[in-house]
């Protein structure tokens, strides 16, 4: 599964000139193989009994006598296996139409590939040095993939952002590693503590991984760079922010679920109050942005903040939080791509004040968006009904105030997602004069009809029965008894109500009167979500201003401490030497007289002393 991609990308890189025309094939062709690999692994696993479905495959040692290196195939990694290369490869295939004037489109397709490799290794391999490769990896890859079109500064100054804020996670996680091993001796999967306790020290390791975690998913505080990172081509946003690089934090916490965050842990509520305060945070985001990218990636941060929050309520909220990752990765990777291909018929413009009725001109792409846009809701029946509710209806009977407070993050959903779509695809025309909407072409096309497929019905299946949690029980653990989705349950019903009312004040706020060209500047709240809740001006105001001070500081000691000493130093040897040279005056005569006069003087001092 990573050797094809990652060979893929080293062609594409190394033999750039010979690669040039068919290099985006190759990109695809790989990509598609590694989802075959993933697809005969996940058949043979399930061939095995239940407790045999987990496989290890020793690789080498990584540092001899101390860190093995190794994969490791189970029901968990095998979900995120498919993911990553299923979508992954819709997304490869999409971009052959996205890219196909681009003339650098091979070295998109190589960071593409390069980036399925890294996230991959981060999925599959069996210890925590592995998964810091492969985490590493990914944060490369979308560096290089946010900054592809790095003759724009928005572009540059967005990957730099999304590098540097990802470095802070990337320490949390770094030094968590380093006091699991000593701890523990070991930082392979199988040998962590599975007692269901928590200690001083696993509180701390818990805690070092939520900070990596959130710095990969974008939960507050390191949720800066997310909405940034939309200056990448549209295809990134739906790679990165859908399917792959924003679910990784997710990952970490469950597969480090039994042994940092056993259930009811402090570790544990830590994780659910991010993802609480960070699926509201980022619904709140979603409300005021009036570009489309902008919008989902707020979207994007709170639907992860929903994973976070189930995440961090232990086995009975893992299937749910697995779950959502995974449709969540079909109905908004379909909207990414969808918004991608409204862009494609409009000039790239992404203000969505200067589009409207465009489900006249691009009817697939409508229909599929429409579809993602009630997944996403939770319209009954659809794959975010089954699995977004169930983290909710889980959440309101293990912490009822998160619970109740993802009711409200619900509501305010159905209020910007449905914003999103009256102002997209219904209402007058407000498009510019040399703007000609058309449907985007089948490579574009047909990928969204797939995805919008799953974002219908594959939340039910993983969902009713407990077949996703019976599949990862023996994984991540759990009750003997799968939970129960429940069709008429309270905080289920409200949810629907809060979603439509949501709906129902977006349209008419939206969708039966016309679109300002310019927005109102509105209140405070108004002002505080498009400013992305001050994020980027309190890490100013906190970090980077007294970063600045500390570092003019240390160049002030530097120059007129350290240097000062050093230079005076050299100073004063200097001018020392330059008086002295006076006395050398290059005169024989001078010299014997200075001769004379030391020896009488020295005559005279020992006359004077035999005397005494």
């Amino acid at each position: 599964m990573i050797a094809f991609p990652l060979v893929g990308a080293l062609i594409l890189l190394v033999f750039n000139r010979f690669t040039n025309r068919w290099g985006h094939l190759l990109g695809v062709a790989m990509s598609l193989a590694s989802f075959v690999v993933a697809v005969l692994a996940f058949f043979q696993l399930i061939g095995f009994g239940e407790e045999e479905r987990r496989r290890a495959v020793h690789l080498y040692e990584f540092i001899p006598g101390m860190v093995d290196m190794g994969l490791l195939i189970d029901p968990l990694s095998i979900c995120f296996a498919l993911l990553i290369t299923g979508v992954g490869s819709l997304i490869h295939i999409y971009s052959i139409g996205y890219m196909s004037h681009d003339e650098h489109k091979r070295r998109f397709f190589a960071y593409l590939n390069l980036f399925v490799a890294a996230m991959l290794l981060l999925v599959l391999a069996d210890n925590y040095v592995g998964l810091f490769i492969g985490w590493e990896g990914v944060g490369l890859a979308s560096y290089l993939l946010i900054g592809f079109w790095q003759f724009k500064p928005s572009a540059a100054v967005a990957a730099k952002k999304a590098f540097v804020v990802n470095r802070v996670g990337d320490f949390g996680l770094l030094v968590g590693m380093f006091v699991i091993w000593t701890s523990f001796g070991s930082l392979a999967f199988k040998d962590m503590p599975v007692d269901g306790t928590e200690s001083g020290t696993t509180l701390a390791i818990g805690l070092l991984l939520l900070l990596g975690a959130c710095g990969k998913s974008a939960q507050l505080p390191l949720q800066s760079w997310l909405l940034d990172a939309m200056e990448g081509p549209t295809p990134v946003s739906a790679l990165i922010h859908a399917a792959t690089m924003v679910t990784a934090g997710v990952y970490l916490v469950v597969r480090s679920g039994a042994f940092f965050f056993p259930e009811g842990s402090g570790a544990a509520l830590a994780v659910s109050i991010v993802g609480a305060a960070t699926l509201l945070a980022g619904a709140i985001i979603g409300c005021a942005k009036d570009d489309i990218k902008k919008g989902l990636a707020g979207s994007t941060m709170s639907q992860i903040g929903y994973m976070m929050l189930g995440a961090g309520l232990g086995p009975a909220g893992y299937a749910f939080a697995i779950g959502h990752l995974i449709t969540h990765g079909f109905f908004k990777a379909d909207m990414f791509l969808g918004a991608g291909s409204v862009m494609h018929g409009m000039n790239d413009e992404v203000d969505m004040r200067k589009y409207g009725g465009l489900r006249k001109y691009m009817p697939v792409t409508f229909v599929t968006f429409f579809i993602g846009y009630l997944a996403i809701i939770g319209f009954p029946l659809l794959s975010g009904y089954f699995t977004k509710d169930g983290i909710i209806e889980t959440a309101v009977h293990h912490q009822p105030v998160l619970g109740w407070l993802a009711v409200l993050g619900a509501g305010i959903t159905g209020f910007y997602m449905s914003r999103m779509v009256f102002m997209t695809f219904f209402g007058e025309k407000r498009w510019a004069e040399d703007a000609h909407p058309h449907e985007s072409p089948a490579v574009m096309t047909w990928p969204l009809i797939i995805l919008s497929i799953g974002a219908l019905g594959l939340g039910g299946y993983l969902v009713l029965g407990g077949t996703l949690y019976t599949f990862l029980r023996p994984a991540v653990g759990g009750e003997t008894a799968a939970p129960v989705f429940d069709f008429a349950s309270t905080p289920g019903l409200v949810t629907l109500v809060l979603v439509a009312i949501g709906a129902l004040i977006a349209w008419m706020r939206y969708g039966r009167v016309e679109v300002p060209s310019v927005q109102p500047r509105g209140s405070f709240l108004t002002t505080f979500a498009r400013r992305d809740l001050y994020g980027d001006a309190l890490n100013e105001s906190l970090f980077m201003r007294p970063g600045q001070w500390l570092t003019r500081l240390a160049v002030f000691f530097d120059n007129r401490g350290i240097d000062g000493i050093v230079n005076g130093l050299a100073a004063g040897i200097g001018g020392s030497s330059g008086r002295l040279r006076r006395l050398q005056t290059g005169f024989a005569r001078t010299y014997a007289l200075s001769i004379l006069i030391g020896a009488a003087l020295l005559t005279g001092a020992l006359l004077l002393v035999g005397n005494i």
